[in-house]
């Protein structure tokens, strides 16, 4: 299996089966501190202070626009809370990995 962080997201417009529960616990453990709830993944990242939280939101942003891959983002003062799920296809997709795989690289 690949360096999900090397990849690049693919075009996910529906049509192909979310990932097995199976193939996402095996992907996920290539990920430091996400959680699989069902469908989604998910990890809170902490930071000093609004202003570094706000600077990963905006990194965030940055990767989903390149990937053209969006995540639910909780904004809290100190905190962030990024989700994944491929709506298109109702699961989880090797593109949610592969942006939590990122976004584990920005910090």
């Amino acid at each position: 299996m690949s360096d999900l962080k090397s990849k690049s997201c693919k075009a996910c417009e529906g049509g192909v089966d979310p990932l097995s529960p199976e193939l996402a616990d095996e992907l996920l453990t290539q990920l430091d501190g996400w959680v699989r709830e069902g469908n989604e993944i998910s990890k809170t990242f902490t930071s000093k202070n609004y202003y570094e939280t706000m600077a990963f939101v905006n990194a965030a942003a940055f990767v989903s626009h390149k990937e053209d891959h969006h995540p639910d983002l909780l904004v809290g003062y100190k905190t962030c809370k990024v989700t994944y799920t491929t709506h298109a296809i109702g699961g989880l997709s090797e593109n949610d990995f592969i942006c939590a795989a990122k976004l584990d690289a920005l910090i």
